[in-house]
């Protein structure tokens, strides 16, 4: 029976289309062919709790269109239901001292492809706070929310940032072959950037269809011929969320052996004469980070090369082992060591 409801794995959801009532945000997400449609209600009358609910039903185009009309005729005597802007995805919600706000993707570029699968970046984001400003208190206006809020602004989604709808980029090419695909996306993997930012949401409605991973690093693809034979090239750089920061300001290892700039580079050679899995490919993976032990450098204009500090000894090196551990678990053994250092 092909209308029983697919299951939430099974499918992704690829566009959105967000709604607003004087008391409820609604979110309508369709997959790619606008076959199945789902619906996501968002309390905007609750001011400090993300209170956000799935409808279960699978709707097809025409009964989401009735719902919808339902919604704006029940809303009428407040302001009806009211269209606010196209949607690629969400990229997580988040809350400082009161009220949640929701990051939402506007406008998306197709940067590429892997085995038929789209990659996207990002041209527009929108932050909107949820709670409708008749239940805001005066925290919404205060200093230090305004200074939060600039904050997070000031991240630049549109550079760097990329992501797939159905294909798990935060993971190697090997790996996503070896794995039987029934589990989704694997949002708790190291590369996902906005794996904390998405928790909120994912926790409550019990899976990941909603939101989108974006992997923070580099994307570039280019096609190839030679002696008449096309290729893909593709180049994927992707940033470790764990112990991040600027050259100079993180260094080293922390406790859990995480590395600072610790970053997985991934070329992928495809055989292009389908598109698909029929071409032969070929993926090599390289990881470089800092040197996992405990040290720093205090940056400085006068100094070109400031002085390496080691802040703790740690004689059994058991971060530096932790680390190591983490590597074989990811990559598997031999692992071959390059000293980068001058």
């Amino acid at each position: 029976d092909t209308e029983c409801t697919p299951h939430p794995n099974s499918y992704s959801l690829e566009k959105f289309r967000l709604y607003e009532t004087r008391a409820r945000y609604y979110l309508i997400g369709s997959d790619g062919n606008k076959k199945y449609f789902r619906v996501l209600k968002i309390d905007k009358m609750e001011p400090s709790e993300l209170n956000i609910s799935e409808d279960p039903v699978v709707y097809p185009p025409q009964e989401v269109k009735n719902l919808l009309q339902r919604v704006s005729e029940g809303n009428r005597a407040t302001g009806g239901l009211n269209f606010v802007s196209k949607v690629y995805g969400i990229v997580g919600c988040i809350k400082f001292l009161e009220s949640y706000y929701m990051i939402l993707v506007t406008k998306r570029r197709q940067v590429g492809s892997i085995c038929g699968h789209a990659i996207y970046s990002i041209d527009e984001s929108q932050t909107i706070i949820i709670p409708h400003p008749s239940v805001q208190t005066d925290v919404a206006h205060l200093k230090t929310e305004l200074r939060y809020k600039k904050l997070l602004s000031s991240v630049d989604l549109t550079k760097d940032f990329f992501y797939s709808y159905t294909y798990p980029i935060m993971r190697s090419l090997q790996k996503n072959m070896l794995s039987s695909g029934e589990e989704g996306m694997p949002y708790d993997n190291m590369f996902v950037w906005n794996s904390f930012l998405t928790q909120a949401i994912r926790s409550r409605l019990k899976n990941n269809i909603w939101t989108i991973a974006l992997v923070h690093g580099s994307f570039k693809q280019l096609r190839l011929s030679i002696f008449g034979r096309d290729f893909s090239v593709t180049l994927i750089s992707r940033r470790s969320r764990h112990f991040a920061g600027t050259r100079y300001l993180k260094r080293g290892v922390n406790d859990h052996g995480r590395v600072a700039n610790d970053v997985e580079t991934e070329q992928i050679v495809l055989d292009d004469e389908t598109g698909s899995y029929k071409g032969q490919m070929s993926s090599v993976v390289q990881v470089r980070g800092s040197i996992p032990l405990f040290w720093s450098q205090e940056a400085s204009r006068f100094s070109p090369k400031p002085d390496i500090i080691l802040q703790r000894y740690d004689p059994t090196y058991e971060a530096t082992g932790l680390h190591f551990e983490d590597l074989a678990r990811r990559y598997g053994n031999p692992i071959i060591v390059l000293n980068l250092i001058k």
